[in-house]
């Protein structure tokens, strides 16, 4: 598989323009023509994108995925029904759980996660800062499962915790997000899963004991500026975004280097010049077409057979620097686990490097014996170019270990994709595709070691007749 190559230079153009800059305030300023000047802010801030790009992303997501609780903080969305075609928001949503969903302030103080005991089922609460770096769990695997009360605790709370309230690591940012799945047997059990949300509980220390706490003073999530309307507009969510949730002092150099350009910590987007601005609209436009890109070319993932194993620092990619990793993370899945937690294979194209099509049909056959080894459980999951499920005539987005699978004579196991239905005979086993083109994701959750090692090898998708 083709495979994109990139490499940062943030910090030598960061060097490079604070040394311009000291050149400039020695001699006379010549104003430089308006294209060169447009070219230069494009390819600086083109730079600057691919690094900034969580402050442009994680504001608008957060706004999106609270509208339904009126952007509270501290404040769990329980998803009631399995992911669907109505889903726009991309993220390629999981068609296994339900989600909760929620945004946590921890600028001021600690927020106590409350969980029931949940012992017939697999669960799991993944807490990600703004960067998109899993810092702590609570569930099956990490936590138990016995009810519990653990304290998320942002970068700089120093304090005492309650009896009976567990420290979890600490964050990086100020705000964090939750990403709660409760796994789902069978449509048939829904009421069961909403029981166990709705004891899914968030308290701020101060109100420890409190039955309905109450928002802090300071979690205000605040809407960002639609690009659609405002050719800047993720521009000036990266600059509010980084006051709200400072850069670490070892990105110094790349902030020294967004603000000389105009667009780091607080800066004014709307007084720059009006070359400027065209260049960082334009940088804006681009840079999100190469992370999208780099995730379709399998960037830094091992490949097997097709598939792309997700590089084993998927879930926390800011320690590695590799910024494109970390925006590819991102656009493709919002947030991503842990690789002991899951591991979430994906493939764009198909045992010829062709582009997956629904205007073809293939097959994956696993064979006998072959199948992913989990210990909660497997799904193949179907998307369109945005991100979301693919709407289908019956409403059918994954296949996996619960879907009742026909095996084949010799005890092997085939799934069709096509944007039609195969025969009558084959139809349990059809996933079904859009007219155009989409990709797949094979969720593995509490993998086996071969996953996780990476030796296990997937089947390969083929074009059929």
């Amino acid at each position: 598989m083709k495979k994109l190559t990139f490499v940062s230079a943030l910090v030598l153009a960061g060097a490079a323009t604070l040394a311009a800059a000291a050149t400039q305030a020695a001699t006379p300023a010549i104003a430089a023509p308006a294209d060169a000047r447009e070219q230069a802010a494009y390819t600086q801030g083109l730079k600057a994108y691919i690094y900034a790009f969580p402050y442009a992303y994680m504001p608008d997501a957060r706004w999106t995925r609270t509208e339904k609780i009126d952007h509270k903080a501290n404040t769990f969305h329980h998803v009631r029904n399995l992911e669907d075609a109505n889903h726009l928001n991309g993220g390629a949503p999981n068609n296994d759980t339900l989600y909760s969903r929620a945004w946590v302030y921890l600028q001021d103080e600690p927020v106590i996660l409350s969980v029931p005991a949940i012992s017939d089922r697999y669960y799991t609460h993944e807490i990600v800062d703004f960067m998109g770096d899993n810092f702590a769990y609570v569930g099956t695997r990490a936590t138990g499962v016995k009810a519990g009360n653990y304290a998320i605790i942002g970068p700089n709370w120093k304090g005492t915790l309650p009896p009976g309230v567990v420290a979890l690591p600490p964050g990086a940012t100020p705000w964090a997000t939750i990403l709660a799945r409760t796994f789902v047997k069978n449509a048939g059990e829904l009421d069961t899963v909403h029981a166990i949300q709705n004891q899914y509980k968030l308290t701020p220390l101060s109100q420890w004991g409190s039955a309905n706490p109450t928002q802090p003073k300071g979690a205000i999530i605040w809407e960002p500026v639609d690009p659609k309307t405002d050719p800047l507009g993720e521009w000036k969510s990266i600059t509010r975004a980084m006051v709200e949730n400072p850069p670490p002092a070892s990105d110094a150099a790349i902030i020294a280097s967004m603000t000389a350009l105009g667009v780091g910590p607080g800066m004014d987007v709307d007084k720059l010049d009006p070359s400027t601005k065209a260049g960082l609209a334009r940088a804006a436009v681009d840079g999100k077409r190469q992370i999208a890109k780099a995730f379709a070319d399998g960037y830094k993932q091992t490949t097997v057979n097709g598939w792309n194993y997700p590089p084993k620092e998927t879930g926390r990619p800011t320690p590695g620097r590799d910024w494109l990793f970390r925006d590819v993370q991102m656009l493709a899945g919002f947030v991503a686990n842990d690789p002991v937690e899951a591991v979430y294979l994906n493939v764009s194209l198909d045992g010829n490097g062709a582009p997956l099509n629904g205007k073809n049909r293939y097959t994956i056959t696993f064979p006998k014996g072959g199948l992913p080894e989990v210990k909660a459980f497997w799904s193949i999951t179907m998307y369109n170019p945005l991100y979301n499920l693919v709407a289908n005539p019956i409403n059918r987005y994954s296949l996996g270990d619960r879907s009742g699978l026909k095996t084949n004579a010799d005890g092997s196991t085939t799934i069709y994709l096509a944007n039609t239905a195969p025969a009558a005979d084959k139809s349990s086993n059809w996933l079904p595709a859009p007219d155009g083109d989409f990709f797949l994701i094979m969720r593995t959750y509490l993998p086996g070691p071969a996953i996780i090692n990476q030796t296990w090898q997937p089947p390969v998708i083929a074009k059929i007749n």
